[in-house]
C-alpha cells in the first residue's frame, strides 16, 4: 500500500491552483515532473532569468510531486502537483503554496501565469497536446 500524499500543512496559504487534462498516463506525467531535464526525455522546463531549477521535496509515484520554489525572491513557496488517471490520460493539478505572506497582486499574477504557462502550456505541448 502506498503512503498517502501529505495534506496542505496548517498555516500554509494556497496562492493559486489550476487543473487540466494531460494526454499521457500518470506515470509519464510523474516522470516528466520529477526529472524534467532527463536525457532523451521531452525538454519542456525552460526557466526565465528570475527562476531557478526546482528541487523535489516530496514524491509519491505516480500521484504526487512537490517542488521547491522556482523564484529565489520567494524561497519558502512550494509547488504541489496532484496527478490522477482519467479516461483519456491524466488530470494534473498544480497548486502554489506558501507559509509566507502573499506577494503583491502584480507578482502573484506573474507567478500564477508562469506556472500555468509551464505546466498547461509547455508540458502539454511536449506531449503533442
Amino acid at each position: 500500500m502506498s503512503p498517502e500524499p501529505s495534506a496542505k500543512p496548517s498555516g500554509v496559504l494556497e496562492l493559486g491552483s489550476r487543473q487540466r487534462s494531460q494526454a499521457p498516463p500518470p506515470e509519464i506525467i510523474w516522470e516528466a515532473l520529477t526529472d524534467p531535464y532527463r536525457p532523451k526525455g521531452r525538454q519542456w522546463l525552460t526557466l526565465a532569468r528570475d527562476e531557478v531549477p526546482p528541487r523535489i521535496l516530496e514524491s509519491i509515484e505516480p500521484r504526487l510531486v512537490v517542488w521547491s520554489s522556482l523564484w529565489p525572491s520567494r524561497p519558502n513557496d512550494q509547488i504541489r502537483f496532484d496527478i490522477a488517471g482519467d479516461q483519456s490520460g491524466s488530470m494534473l493539478r498544480w497548486t502554489l503554496l506558501s507559509p509566507d505572506d502573499p506577494p503583491d497582486r502584480a507578482l502573484l499574477g506573474h507567478l500564477r501565469y508562469r506556472l500555468n504557462f509551464l505546466i498547461n502550456g509547455e508540458l502539454r505541448l511536449s506531449f503533442g497536446q
